[in-house]
């Protein structure tokens, strides 16, 4: 049997503001270990038996951090499908489900997001095996955690009669209940939390989407079907996925089903929906405090303390969340952290950026850093990998100034073509075509200071670009 790994990489992790951001989500970001929990996703997957190349579903603003990343972990995937807009996870995986169908008319899908934590690999391998042999049968398995305490942040399965040798029929989903309702759940015995992890035949899903929900079947086929290449991603086409009414797979089609079973599974899980279930995880190893970073504490207990940019320092404290990054500082209990959500919501409200964007943003090409903002001026630390080459570009109204801190540059101004080194500068004028590049085989750091009327990231003009963003 050929399993055919597909992993969800949509969603903007906003329970984990200030380090999760639009443009850099929590499944792109190193929470637990080193790995961002994309990779991690993706390499736990290692040794298990019949799992094909994978296939990724993402935002278009994200697919070269996402290809980087698997580069980074040596994972080459069969196709990164790029997402216009997002519309929850059952047009994702349906879009997913027509590629392989495709490709192999047998073709048996696992379904995971790249966010989540599973410390027991070899148990949840196990578990892959067992839903595995379900799916092949026709069935829509998905993975029910065996709850360890009465969580309401979870929604909940409740199973029925043996199905196979590992599956049991699923009666209902539930959605997250109340302390007392979930107590009962975990004493009743056949409760499960819901992990949204899915295993089944891609025309299984489909057949099965088709009958409930025939508008996102209708616009996912023609998604793809109108889809084509961009660099090494495959794009969607915009209009057809955009078309696509807004659903999960459990309230498009796992509710409905008469072929839903759950696979129990004592994987070691957790969804990391916040910063206390982040502190949980890694507190389970016996420590009372999480720390990362340049971090002093003094008689603190049970906290999570992260420090990105600046040591923190923290005296007397219980049960505190503090998260330190370069433009943003949260301090909550740990009982409140779901209220982070309300932060975001301040700050689109005031149109604000910090949900947004860190203040280093990455490009295909490289990074760019926020230094200072002023009245018609701001300065900014850039690196460009090697390799990497800006689009060639004009702006309307800003000046910019390059001063190289290390590496060589290859600048473009105009018609001329310079070449510039370590404690050497060049001054781009306003509406002047240019270019920079970096033809070395180490990264090259600059500082740029921009002057002008108006310094938004919308004043340019692309003429070519190798990333195709002109």
């Amino acid at each position: 049997m050929k399993i055919y790994p597909v992993i969800l990489s949509g969603g903007a992790g906003t329970r984990l503001w200030p380090l999760s951001r639009a443009a850099l989500p929590k499944q792109l970001l190193p929470l637990v270990t080193e790995n961002t929990m994309l990779q991690e996703t993706l390499l736990r997957l290692q040794g298990c038996a019949g799992l094909m190349a994978p296939l990724i579903v993402c935002g278009n603003e994200h697919r070269f951090l996402v290809a980087e990343q698997l580069r980074e972990a040596r994972i080459t995937p069969h196709s990164i499908l790029l997402e216009p807009v997002g519309r929850n996870t059952a047009p994702a995986v349906a879009v997913a489900a027509h590629v392989l169908q495709a490709l192999d008319p047998d073709a048996v899908m696992l379904v995971l997001p790249a966010d989540h934590v599973i410390e027991k690999v070899e148990a949840f391998h196990q578990a892959i095996a067992q839903a595995a042999a379900l799916a092949a049968d026709g069935a829509l398995a998905t993975f029910g955690i065996v709850p360890d305490a009465p969580e309401t942040g979870y929604g909940y399965i409740r199973s029925g009669q043996p199905v196979g040798a590992a599956g049991l029929r699923v009666e209902r989903f539930v959605e997250k209940p109340d302390r007392a309702t979930a107590e009962g759940f975990v004493a009743a015995g056949d409760y499960f939390w819901n992990s949204g992890m899915f295993m089944f035949r891609a025309d299984s899903y489909l057949r099965e989407l088709a009958q409930w929900q025939p508008a996102i079947a209708q616009a996912s086929e023609a998604a793809v079907r109108l889809a084509y290449r961009d660099l090494d991603f495959c794009r969607l086409d915009e209009a057809a996925f955009t078309s696509s009414p807004s659903d999960s797979i459990d309230y498009a089609v796992m509710e409905h089903t008469s072929q839903a079973v759950v696979v129990p599974a004592d994987i070691g899980w957790s969804d990391v929906g916040s910063w206390s279930a982040l502190w949980e995880t890694q507190a389970a190893h016996g420590e009372a405090n999480v720390v990362r970073g340049d971090v002093y504490l003094d008689d603190v207990s049970g906290s999570l303390v992260r420090a990105e940019s600046r040591i923190v320092a923290a005296v007397g404290l219980r049960d505190i969340v503090i998260v330190e990054t370069a433009d943003a500082v949260l301090v909550a209990h740990k009982d409140q952290v779901q209220r982070v959500k309300h932060i975001v919501e301040h700050l689109k409200d005031k149109q604000r950026t910090e949900h947004l964007y860190h203040t280093r943003v990455y490009r295909p090409w490289g990074s760019y850093e926020g230094i200072d903002v002023g009245d018609r001026f701001q300065v900014k630390r850039i690196t460009v990998n090697p390799g990497g080459k800006l689009s060639l570009q004009m702006h309307h109204h800003r000046a910019e100034h390059w001063v190289v801190v290390s590496g060589t540059a290859r600048v473009t101004c105009g018609d001329a073509v310079t070449l510039l080194t370590e404690n050497e500068s060049t001054y781009i004028p306003i509406g002047m075509t240019h270019r920079l590049e970096n033809p070395g085989k180490l990264p090259l750091h600059l500082i740029e200071v921009q002057s002008g009327s108006y310094l938004g990231e919308d004043d340019i003009v692309r003429f070519e670009d190798v990333y195709q963003r002109a």
